[in-house]
């Protein structure tokens, strides 16, 4: 097993971390309201994904 001989530093610790930021999600346009939503999800709108109605419209309101 495998164990560190000295203790790494807070800088060391800190410097692995730096470069990581977090990145907005990726958007994309709905094919059939033209509304922005993520990617591989149902059009929270018109209820449709993959130019298929997945939830009714009648059902969305309730």
């Amino acid at each position: 097993m495998a164990v560190p001989k000295r203790k790494q530093s807070k800088s060391r610790t800190d410097k692995r971390f730096a470069n990581y930021q977090a990145t907005n999600p990726t958007l994309v346009e709905c094919p059939h309201c033209h509304q922005l939503t993520p990617a591989h999800r149902v059009c929270a709108k018109c209820g449709y994904y993959d130019k298929k109605e997945v939830i009714p419209q009648d059902a969305k309101k309730d």
